[in-house]
């Protein structure tokens, strides 16, 4: 039997760590949660996901440059989850190596 993929959701809202994490467990996936960058990265080096669902807006390091380090090490997928839609952000993640932008 083959493992349910790894995703790694970063987000410091608790409302939405509550709102997707059960909408992707129910979906047959492993999630791991965290609310900071540096838990991210610890996270990501630790347990590597298949996935990483990243918020821009954390409190101790930017999502850009969790982006950015992740993806010096790493071709893991990340998909940016922000409120922020403005152009510059959306431009800035995607050059950093984020993968989508929603």
């Amino acid at each position: 039997m083959a493992r349910a993929a790894r995703i790694l959701l970063v987000d410091d809202e608790v409302s939405i760590q509550r709102a997707v994490a059960p909408l992707l467990r129910a979906r047959g996936y492993e999630v791991d949660v965290v609310g900071t960058g540096g838990e991210a990265l610890r996270v990501a080096g630790a347990h590597p996901p298949d996935l990483i669902v990243l918020d821009l807006g954390l409190p101790d390091i930017e999502g850009t440059e969790v982006c950015r380090r992740i993806r010096g090490e790493s071709a893991v997928p990340i998909v940016v989850l922000s409120a922020r839609g403005g152009e510059v952000d959306k431009v800035a993640a995607l050059d950093l190596g984020a993968d989508d932008y929603v």
